[in-house]
């Protein structure tokens, strides 16, 4: 996967088609709701696309402080991204995404699989943002469904955030970028 770093991680490596990562504390992406302050220091592996595409990732991580967070992540601009897979709040792993229009909002659910590893899934077509995530990489069961700004391109790639430390370590594997699955939205597969 050949990408760029949006705010290196502390340290990183790519072998193959794996990336592993330690992130940097307050590493993290938010825009104003709630909180008030807006943070872009995530780190984020950049894959430019032309259009609508399909990018899913599986991710092995071992989140231990409040959000600590992996997934993958779509970017248009500061303002309009998408981040979604884990993250650590309330005590447990939890589905999360993060949709910023201008602003950001957060949407959690809990997560009954393994969270040390999962796949997560994010297709762009027409203006619409469709994300799955999957405990076994068969079967993907909707996360969520949003209008999402039309771009002639976006970024995607693999996302890892540690607001509250230092050190959590991710393995992303088996990221795959294609055209648009186009399968109807009950389609678990």
């Amino acid at each position: 996967m050949d990408g760029t770093w949006l705010n290196e991680p502390e340290s990183w490596t790519v072998e193959g088609e794996e990336i592993a990562l330690l992130t940097r504390h307050r590493s993290d992406f938010w825009r104003e709701t709630a909180y008030g302050f807006v943070r872009d220091t995530g780190h984020f592996f950049a894959v430019p696309t032309a259009g609508a595409f399909t990018f899913q990732v599986r991710v092995q991580g071992a989140y231990e402080a409040l959000y600590d967070q992996a997934g993958l992540m779509v970017r248009v601009d500061a303002e309009n991204w998408v981040k979604a897979g884990l993250e650590w709040s309330d005590g447990r792993a939890m589905a999360s995404s993060v949709l910023t229009v201008g602003r950001s909002d957060w949407a959690t659910a809990p997560y009954g699989g393994d969270p040390g590893d999962f796949w997560v899934r994010a297709t762009v077509a027409d203006g619409v943002l469709r994300l799955q995530l999957s405990s076994d990489g068969k079967t993907w069961p909707l996360l969520r469904l949003a209008p999402f700004p039309v771009s002639s391109s976006y970024q995607v790639g693999p996302m890892a955030c540690s607001p509250e430390r230092a050190g959590l370590r991710v393995r992303f594997l088996e990221a795959r970028l294609t055209a648009p699955l186009g399968r109807a939205l009950h389609d678990l597969t």
